[in-house]
């Protein structure tokens, strides 16, 4: 139905920044909301920032001032542009997407989930 691809993770100091990008695909109607929850070892998962079909935002306060979502609703893709980036934003970061989709001869809403991608920050 619906294939979630996250890229853009990796390693980086301290201080950098990192853009994550989720690209979805499928029998897609519409997108009404696109957002990116991390997991770090050991804690819950959590919202960092979403995004609707309008362009309100929502960001976590740990992440404000520093992180920005975005979407190019014509590709139903997303991003996380991650700026000044600390040892405690490491985690699985991944991308959730609540679209209508096309099911046999009718629609369904749903949400739907990447696999995940690993961002680590060293210090």
């Amino acid at each position: 139905q619906v294939q979630l691809v996250e890229s853009g993770g990796g390693l980086v100091q301290a201080g950098g920044s990192l853009r994550l990008s989720c690209a979805a695909s499928g029998s897609i109607l519409s997108i009404s909301a696109m957002s990116w929850y991390r997991q770090a070892p050991g804690k819950q998962r959590e919202l960092v920032a979403a995004i609707t079909s309008g362009g309100s935002t929502n960001y976590a306060d740990s992440v404000k001032g520093r992180f920005s979502i975005s979407r190019e609703n014509a590709k139903n893709t997303g991003y996380l542009q991650m700026n000044s980036l600390k040892p405690d934003d490491t985690a699985v970061y991944s991308c959730n997407v609540r679209a209508v989709v096309y099911v046999g001869p009718t629609y369904r809403a749903g949400d739907y989930w990447g696999q995940g991608t690993q961002v680590t920050v060293s210090s």
